[in-house]
């Protein structure tokens, strides 16, 4: 079974964002998940907290949180704390900070504090010991029994191995068969030189998507998408010397130009122009119903576990409800 998501950018007004997240978990919908970028957006934790409050299934956490905005013995706290109040339904995507440090005027955390923020958090919010700024530190409350999946995210060679290492998840932001493919060649080979078995590690596609016959209309409304993709790309072409990152992956940002954060994730910002149809046909997912079937049968072929819809476009209720009439049951049916 492929399970689906919906993630919140945090703008949504509260009431609406409750309405969303129990249509989803009434639609057959298993987890819902909120951008964390505290200076563009409202802070996620407080709005998690909420949804817990008003529903009863779905797996709650943030997509994704980062490891230099807040101490790791705040943010095991808040997970632990939003296990106690959820039953245990909290899961923690993880970065190393985008949006939320870039608007700072900071640079995004090293994979290897990241990786031990990861196993930190874990062992804080699970109510083991771990070792924090030389002392000894643990959450005497923490309840045990409630796990905290650790789901990491990331494009690099670097990222993706190490997170091979650490990770329950990886959330890959690209809906293209063809590159996730190599992003879970990186992560397997990561988890297998730790003696782990990779079959243990699950995915999650994240993505925009619009169900509409008329495709040019798709396209405006998720266009922003590979722009944001490109800003991860254009470091990674920095770092990364040609063909150790998928040119499929690099070419489309030749003609990029520079990218706002003030206005990231935003469909109507001024970075959009250099983004071509097909890369936007090929990272997020557009057209009539039976496309959105087809690409999303493809993504659970090749192993993804989750698909996590972006829900910013400006037909968020209509998503939820075609996607839980029409798209979810007929993916799922064997």
């Amino acid at each position: 079974m492929l399970n689906f998501g919906i993630c919140f950018k945090g703008d949504i007004a509260v009431g609406r964002t409750i309405e969303l997240a129990q249509a989803a978990e009434s639609g057959g919908f298993t987890y819902v998940w909120t951008f964390d970028s505290h200076v563009l957006w409202r802070d996620c934790y407080v709005m998690l907290s909420q949804l817990a409050a008003h529903t009863d299934k779905v797996r709650l956490g943030p997509c994704v949180t980062n490891p230099a905005v807040r101490d790791v013995t705040v943010t095991a706290s808040i997970f632990a704390s939003l296990n106690v109040v959820s039953g245990g339904r909290a899961v923690c995507g993880i970065g190393r900070g985008d949006s939320s440090r870039r608007v700072l005027g900071q640079k995004p955390t090293t994979v290897a504090r990241m990786m031990e923020a990861v196993e930190q958090i874990r062992d804080l919010a699970e109510g083991r010991h771990t070792e924090h700024l030389g002392q000894d530190q643990w959450l005497p409350w923490a309840n045990p029994d409630y796990k905290l999946p650790m789901w990491l995210a990331g494009y690099g060679p670097k990222v993706l191995k190490a997170s091979g290492a650490h990770a329950d998840g990886i959330v890959l932001q690209i809906a293209d068969p063809f590159l996730i493919k190599w992003f879970m060649s990186q992560v397997r080979a990561g988890a297998e030189e730790a003696g782990r078995n990779p079959d243990d590690i699950k995915f999650m596609v994240a993505a925009p998507v619009y169900v509409h016959p008329d495709v040019e209309k798709c396209r405006d409304h998720v266009r922003w998408f590979p722009a944001m993709v490109g800003n991860h790309v254009a470091d990674l072409v920095q770092k990364y010397h040609s063909g150790e990152v998928p040119q499929d992956l690099t070419d489309y940002i030749e003609g990029r130009e520079g990218y706002d954060y003030r206005q990231h994730a935003d469909k109507d910002s001024d970075h959009l122009k250099f983004i071509p149809n097909n890369i936007i046909d090929r990272f997020a997912i557009v057209g009539d119903v039976e496309n959105h079937i087809a690409r999303l049968k493809e993504l659970r072929e090749i192993g993804v576990d989750q698909f996590n819809i972006y829900l910013m476009n400006d037909d968020e209720e209509a998503t939820v409800d075609i996607y839980s009439r029409e798209v979810i049951p007929e993916v799922n049916k064997w």
